[in-house]
């Protein structure tokens, strides 16, 4: 038979009781304030990188048509200044209302290429060559590096 043991020193004891969970919400409102002022504006951040992402899209569907052209200018007889003609054309009609781009030819084209870069490499520099690009014949094709170059900073940061 078991005996129960007569100085037993624990079998006094209470268990001591634990303390309440500690919350980790923070507890002031200025802290609850910075946190809902801190989701707001990672949440507007993402949205205008979204929105900015999304509005730039034909930039990036004309630098890759670019390098297209190029690699196969390296490859192929045509001419291409006539295809970096037609993409300055069709990226400046997606980034600009039709009607004010689509009557533009000539002087008065370059000078808005050079308006909307902010430059004047269109109208008095390497530029020129996509007043006639579309016209040239294959053996009037030069060197189109400069001309590409140009195209490339266009793209890139023209403005409205």
């Amino acid at each position: 038979m078991d005996k129960p043991i007569p100085n037993d020193p624990v079998a006094g004891l209470i268990d001591i009781p634990l303390p309440m969970p500690i919350s980790l919400w923070p507890t002031t409102l200025t802290s609850r304030i910075v946190i809902a002022l801190l989701v707001a504006a990672a949440f507007l951040s993402i949205w205008r990188f979204a929105k900015h992402w999304h509005a730039n899209r034909y930039r990036r569907a004309a630098l890759a048509e670019l390098e297209q052209i190029l690699r196969s200018a390296d490859a192929g007889p045509a001419p291409p200044g006539a295809a970096l003609a037609l993409l300055v054309r069709r990226t400046a009609l997606a980034a600009f209302p039709r009607d004010k781009i689509a009557p533009l030819a000539g002087p008065a084209w370059l000078a808005f290429l050079d308006k909307s870069y902010g430059g004047h490499e269109f109208s008095n520099g390497v530029g020129r060559a996509l007043e006639t690009a579309p016209y040239a014949r294959p053996s009037d094709a030069e060197n189109v590096t400069p001309l590409a170059e140009l195209v490339r900073r266009w793209i890139r940061s023209h403005y409205a």
